[in-house]
């Protein structure tokens, strides 16, 4: 036997709704299946991994108009130099620290917002 699909689209095309609504039924009890599973198991393990985020990274967006105190606030939380200090902000964005806990994240944002610049915690 033949499947021909256009056919079975034509047919559909000119279904009612109730019609289409029968015809879903009808496939999940045969099938035993649901068609609305995979909707549904799509957006729970979305909400999970959402739950469950420990990392984060801190980003300068932009060194704001006092970029001395911004590059003087990196130093103070990443330990570099001057010079790579500076090239990190006046690269921005530019990742600040990576794969640090929630609290410290909201502190180095703080620090650097103080000192008048912007940034993002991804």
């Amino acid at each position: 036997m033949a499947f021909d699909k256009d056919s079975i689209i034509a047919s559909l095309k000119e279904a009612s709704i109730s019609d289409l609504s029968d015809l879903v039924k009808a496939i999940e009890e045969e099938f035993d299946v649901s068609a609305a599973a995979p909707v549904a198991a799509a957006g729970a393990a979305g909400a999970d991994g959402a739950a469950a985020k420990d990392s984060f990274t801190v980003e300068l967006t932009s060194a704001g108009s006092a970029k001395v105190k911004a590059i003087k606030a990196v130093r103070e939380i990443t330990g570099l130099g001057l010079k790579d200090a500076k090239g990190l902000v006046d690269n921005a964005p530019s990742s600040i620290k990576e794969d640090v806990k929630e609290d410290e994240a909201n502190e180095i944002k703080a620090k650097l917002e103080e000192a008048g610049a912007s940034v993002t915690i991804k």
